[in-house]
Formats: structure tokens, C-alpha cells, sequence
């Protein structure tokens, strides 16, 4: 029998941890009102949906997972340059660092490399 969950803890702790991170991202963009942007309904979406997807081991999970991490980084360079890349508020930034940081972590790709399908 095949079950689905929300988290997987038997996972590595940098996997649990970027589950968590993508779905605290979501809540907050939701609290804040961020659904009316496209970017913000891009996080919403992107983030539960790559928080299920790795809590479950599959392979797009992890791949929505590091374009959602990306993202801000993405649409920072494209509206400010690149001396914009890390402006603004210092702790939203250090989360999306984070998050980024442990997606490509060598145990994260390891483990989802191996068990992913």
C-alpha cells in the first residue's frame, strides 16, 4: 500500500528541514496576501507542491523544490541587476539561502539521487 504524506522522517535532516522551509515560504506568501502576484501564487503552489513531492521521494519534487529555492534570486537579478542579487531584507534573504543551501547539500542530492523515482 502506497501512502502519502506531508513529511517523511526518515528522510535526511537537510530534506526534512527544506520540506519545512518551503512550507513556512507558503504560509507566509499566503498570510501576506501574496496570492494576487504571480510570483507569489508561484510560491504557494511551488512550494507545497515541492514539499509533498519530496516528503514522497519523487525525483519532480526535488526539482520544483530547487527552481521554487531559486526563484527569488531569479527575479531579484531580473528587476534590479545583479547588485540587486542581495538586497533587501536581510533575514527573508538568509532563508532563501538556506533553503537553497540545503536542497544542494551533498546528502540531500545523495539521498535523493538513490531513493527518488
Amino acid at each position: 500500500m502506497e501512502t502519502r504524506r506531508w513529511l517523511n522522517p526518515t528522510q535526511p535532516q537537510t530534506l526534512q528541514i527544506a520540506v519545512f522551509l518551503l512550507y513556512i515560504n507558503a504560509f507566509f506568501a499566503l498570510l501576506f496576501g501574496s496570492i494576487v502576484h504571480f510570483y507569489g501564487m508561484a510560491t504557494i503552489f511551488g512550494g507545497v507542491g515541492a514539499g509533498f513531492g519530496i516528503a514522497n521521494e519523487k525525483r519532480w519534487g526535488y526539482n520544483l523544490g530547487i527552481a521554487v529555492a531559486i526563484l527569488p534570486f531569479v527575479l531579484r537579478v531580473a528587476y534590479n541587476g545583479v547588485n540587486g542579487l542581495f538586497g533587501g531584507d536581510v533575514v527573508n534573504l538568509l532563508f532563501e539561502v538556506a533553503l537553497v543551501a540545503l536542497l544542494v547539500h551533498p546528502q540531500s542530492r545523495d539521498y535523493q539521487r538513490i531513493w527518488f523515482h
